[in-house]
């Protein structure tokens, strides 16, 4: 009876863990904090002599997940060129043009072209010749850095500046390419601004130009170094197939698999050999078939899969219908002609047969992994192959693992406890996991779609009822199909009731509007809450009597007063005589909810950004589409930008050379920085004196 408890433990255990790490998974993709690349720069050869060619050396590390456009295919496609913009200078002049070494090439589906860009390392050769025998090669390095796990795309601008010494020699003295490379670059810088837009902005000052970088710090979770960061996503991949194998699908897939193999072999080497094809045939069906599928999907298939109603929809309706299987509402079976035709192939024997078998378990199992495999697949959908392939590798090491060993020594079956009590109590647990994570998916198509069927205090009241049937289940008081009579109840089981319980008790202060920090970013925004504690913190949003653009559908929580149109926002703090303050968000973004709930409403912050600032609050996941009217086209990637999300996205990109969120930009009425942006960062000190520095300038400035 210890051990059959000690089972049970470790099993629930097991399910809270998968729970957890299935958040942390998408937490991951979607909270990770971007750094930019890191570059050096160097001269060869090591004698250099005026007058003689000279080749300057671009090399950068480009962080885990991104790439950076190569300068060698059409300019005109979209995507921001590579670009070397050399200073006017007496010291050097260039004699060929900015050259790629080694880049990928693909067809990229939406700039319908061919696209060559850099994973993991980049290296470029600038040739040039110099001219004196010491000085300092100065010069802007212009390049895009974008990520198709999220979308993201960001400019960069990085200054150059190379010290060298040379011997005597031939000074050259026709700069003609020079000077056609720079005119070639000034007319381009330009470009940017030049459209037509219903952002009007002043034009920059030479000293703030460099301001205007982004600005956002980096905690990227993998080691320095591409071999490091592939090692760490490889251990995360394992550990996620090692948790796979506790889901309702997989692991009665352990017996059937025994059975299969007990009988077969005519020796024990014979057994081994076929249990070893096995463990090899579905690590092989995952690696050539989840890379396969990842790279069919396409570069904008993590944005549309993220806010789409159709896949969360989907996902919801997954998750529900499995939810009810594992509570033992009904039993999930396969059609009996397939099942007779799985029989049939897997009984013909041979290496066919053991191939078929391993199929089969990745088939029936993927219904359950697949929210765990999904967050490995989507790496590959800008062409990252190595990635993905090794990702899916461990990830297909790990589920095999067990079931070779169980192929090889079937007479291991007997240690473990039999089907029934145990593990239904295993699948019930992870039917109300399910059920409660179902709604998550649900709540952000309702976000972005603005459905209001799915309101923060309605989602809490559902998890805790959820939560709440979980605990009296593991008390004992709730009884479903296929559980075996309970006596009594073990210490663990208890325990993990316990937990439970003062989980809920936890959840139920959210529900008159307490921030739950612990789950911010989960929960729908305090914006939806509709039960309020009087005299409590306010999520709606007042400003004075006038009509606010779009109120009826977005808001700004902690009752901050704001507006979501930038040239209001604008007119208001000019008349108001604040700075501006824009909060580039979204409805589906993690972090923003975190910043909003553990940073905005610490006092001394809710404080200055009601009283010191005008807020202007900027989704660039709204889908609201504008009067015709209003449509652009865009200078950056050439397209049409029809709704309020797309425009306030590329207003991001063209005016900040950013499109991460959360990104926090302050404005003076010149719509001039006032400090460098920030993004995210949960330090209320730093947020702080972000704020107040900003303040301090705009006074400075009046």
């Amino acid at each position: 009876m210890n051990r059959s408890y000690l089972h049970t433990f470790l099993s629930l255990k097991a399910g809270a863990g998968l729970l957890l790490l299935f958040l942390g998974f998408t937490t991951q993709l979607q909270a990770q904090v971007i750094k930019p690349p890191k570059w050096t720069f160097t001269l060869e050869p090591k004698e250099l002599q005026v007058g003689q060619p000279a080749t300057l050396i671009l090399e950068a590390e480009i962080p885990l997940g991104w790439y950076v456009y190569s300068n060698d295919f059409d300019k005109d496609l979209g995507p921001l060129l590579t670009e070397f913009i050399p200073q006017k200078s007496g010291e050097y002049e260039i004699s060929a043009k900015l050259k790629a070494i080694n880049p990928k090439k693909k067809f990229d589906e939406v700039w319908k072209g061919d696209v060559t860009f850099f994973l993991g390392k980049a290296r470029f050769e600038q040739p040039l010749m110099l001219k004196t025998t010491s000085g300092t090669i100065k010069a802007t390095l212009e390049y895009q850095m974008c990520t198709d796990l999220t979308g993201q795309c960001i400019n960069y601008e990085e200054d150059i500046e190379v010290a060298f010494v040379a011997k005597p020699g031939v000074v050259a003295e026709e700069p003609g390419i020079l000077k056609e490379v720079e005119s070639e670059s000034e007319e381009e810088i330009g470009d940017s601004l030049s459209e037509a837009s219903p952002f009007v902005l002043a034009e920059p000052s030479p000293e703030e130009s460099s301001s205007q970088l982004p600005l956002v710090e980096s905690e990227d979770f993998s080691p320095e170094g591409e071999g490091e960061s592939l090692w760490g996503f490889m251990v995360l991949a394992f550990l996620a197939g090692l948790a796979a194998l506790i889901t309702p699908c997989v692991f009665p897939m352990i017996p059937m698999t025994v059975s299969f193999f007990t009988g077969r072999s005519k020796s024990k080497a014979q057994g081994i050999r076929q249990a070893f094809i096995y463990g090899i045939s579905i690590i092989g069906i995952y690696t050539i078939a989840g890379t396969a599928v990842a790279a069919i999907q396409g570069p904008e298939f993590a944005n549309w899969l993220a806010t789409h109603w159709i896949p969360n929809v989907f996902f919801f309706l997954i998750f529900v219908v499995f939810a009810l299987a594992f509570l033992g509402m009904f039993e999930l079976t396969l059609p009996s002609s397939f099942v007779n035709k799985i029989d049939a192939k897997a009984e013909k024997g041979g290496l066919g047969g053991v191939f078929f078998m391993a199929f089969t378990l990745v088939l029936v199992s993927f219904s359950c992994t697949g929210p765990i495999v999904g967050s490995i697949l989507i790496s590959s959908a800008g062409g990252e192959l190595v990635k993905p392939v090794l990702g899916m590798f461990s990830f297909g090491l790990a589920f095999a693992i067990p079931f070779t060993l169980f192929a090889i020594f079937p007479e291991w079956m007997q240690r473990l406890p039999k089907s029934g009590g145990w593990l239904n109590s295993v699948k019930v647990v992870l039917g109300f996991l399910e059920l409660a994570l179902a709604f998550k998916f649900l709540s952000i198509a309702d976000l972005v779609y603005h459905w209001g069927i799915l309101d923060r205090d309605i989602f809490l009241a559902i998890w805790i009822v959820i939560f709440s049937a979980l605990g009296l289940y593991l008390l004992g008081k709730i009884r479903l199909p296929h559980d075996s009579k309970l006596d009594h109840i073990g210490v663990p089981r208890l325990l993990l009731a316990l937990v439970t319980f003062a989980f809920v008790v936890h959840m139920i202060p959210g529900l008159w509007g307490a921030p739950l920090k612990i789950l911010s970013g989960y929960l729908p925004p305090l914006t939806t809450q509709q039960f309020k504690i009087e005299g409590g913190i306010s999520s709606e949003n007042k400003v004075s009597d006038e009509s606010i653009k779009y109120a009826d559908i977005l808001k700004i929580p902690h009752g901050i007063p704001g507006y979501f149109d930038y040239q209001q926002a604008l007119a208001a703090a000019k008349k108001e005589g604040k700075p501006l303050l824009i909060d580039f968000t979204g409805h589906g973004c993690v972090n923003c909810r975190k910043m909003e709930e553990n940073v905005w409403v610490d006092p001394q912050v809710l404080k200055r950004l009601k009283e010191d600032f005008v807020m202007v609050a900027m989704y660039v996941d709204e889908r609201l589409e504008l009067p015709e009217s209003e449509w652009y086209t865009s200078s950056y990637d050439g397209k049409i930008k029809m709704t309020l999300g797309k425009q306030n996205s590329d207003f991001q990109i063209t005016r900040f050379n950013n499109n991460a969120q959360p990104y926090y930009v302050i404005l003076d009425h010149q719509e001039q920085l006032l400090a460098k942006p920030m993004g995210y960062n949960t330090d209320i000190s730093a947020f702080v004196e972000f704020l107040d520095g900003a303040k301090n300038e705009f006074k400075m400035r009046k």
